[in-house]
Formats: structure tokens, sequence, C-alpha cells
């Protein structure tokens, strides 16, 4: 029987590391003069760093130079680092810890494919990274979710068929990359939003272990 790969996402899936990123867009743009809300900050979910400086931008109508725009990317990005200073494995969102455990335990394949560029990091503050037999994040890869290239080269990296993976995804941009791909797409969190998900759990504690054991048939 062929062996499984599980392919994470990171920030809402594994870390609730996307409140900072929010905090951190939210300093910008105040200081850019535009209104940035929690409702705005879901257009950015599974997007690029560069693509979510656009789309705040439009917001305000504020017109920029590219070295503006490099400049602001370094700016925000310092800021949502200065967050993570002292993450650790109480960071990491309830119930992962024993769906990646189980998994091991099975013998089965796991891999991260994250757009963030700070992935490695996180991963190794939360104490988590020895789970991981691969990991692609946002320095690895050219194309944004729902451009599949990142659970493609995920799957390449633990030589796994498409078609046995299974990813765990929180943004609608993240399901559509799963399914353009031809992997199973279980969505984390509410399931009107991710609708397009093969299966939904509002979290991991929502998720019974028997689910993943059923996968591996």
């Amino acid at each position: 029987m062929s062996k499984k790969a599980f392919i994470f996402d990171l920030d809402g899936v594994i870390v609730d590391t996307a409140k900072y990123h929010f905090l951190a867009w939210q300093k910008l743009a105040q200081e850019l003069g535009i209104e940035f809300t929690p409702e705005h900050n879901e257009e950015l979910k599974g997007v690029s760093r560069v693509r979510s400086l656009d789309i705040i931008l439009a917001l305000g109508n504020v017109q920029a130079s590219q070295e503006d725009k490099n400049k602001w990317l370094i700016q925000k990005n310092e800021e949502y680092l200065s967050y993570l200073v002292d993450m650790d494995e109480s960071e990491l969102l309830p119930g992962v810890i024993n769906v990646l455990q189980f998994i091991k335990e099975k013998k089965q394949l796991i891999a991260l494919g994250s757009a963030s560029k700070n992935a490695r990091p996180i991963l190794e503050k939360t104490g988590i990274l020895h789970f991981f037999d691969a990991v692609v994040d946002g320095n690895d890869v050219a194309n944004a979710k729902p451009d599949p290239e990142v659970f493609l080269r995920a799957a390449k990296l633990v030589k796994a068929n498409n078609k046995n993976c299974i990813v765990f995804e929180d943004s609608v941009a993240g399901i559509q990359a799963a399914n353009v791909a031809n992997m199973i797409s279980v969505g984390i969190g509410e399931a009107e939003i991710l609708h397009e998900a093969k299966y939904n759990f509002k979290d991991f504690t929502f998720m019974d272990l028997s689910f993943i054991e059923a996968l591996l048939d």
C-alpha cells in the first residue's frame, strides 16, 4: 500500500500567526491612512506578501512606486517578526500535536505547504520541525495559491502521488489549490467559507483520529 502524504498549511492551521500578520498589516495601513479591518484581512488569507500589499493599497486608492512598496514590505515583515520572537509551543492550535503524532505513528509522510516565508523558524520555535519530511514555503515557489505549485512541490519532495496527498487548509485559495492538484482537501475553519473542501472541521479537536485512519485505506 502506497504511503499517504499529509500536507499542512501553516498560518491558521498549525499556528495562529494570522493574528500577527493582521496586526502588522493594520499598523502599516494606519500609517498610510488606510482603514484595514478584520473583514478586509480575510482577503489576504493564503495570499503572498506582495499581493497582500497591493490589496491594501487598492483599499485606500494609494498609488506607490516600486521603491515605496519594497520599503513597506520590509517594514511589515519586521513588524510581524517582532511578534514571533517569544513564540513557543503554546502558539500551536488545539489538536495539532495529536494529529501529527498519530500520522507519524502510522508511518505516513508529513509535509508543509505554506505561503509564509518564515515557516521554518516558526516550526523550530514551536518544537515541531522534526515531524516534517519536507517543508515548502514562500521562499521555494513562484506562484501563490490558488496555483497548486506549493502542494505539487511538497508531493514531489516526499515522492507521493497527488491522489495520495491530503491537504489541510484554512483558506479558500488553499482549498482551490489542493483541488486543482487532484489532492484530498480538508478545510480547517468555517464550512460555509471553505465549502469547496471535500471535508471540513472547525479545528483539529473536532477531527476524530479515526478520520485519519480511514484515509489510509
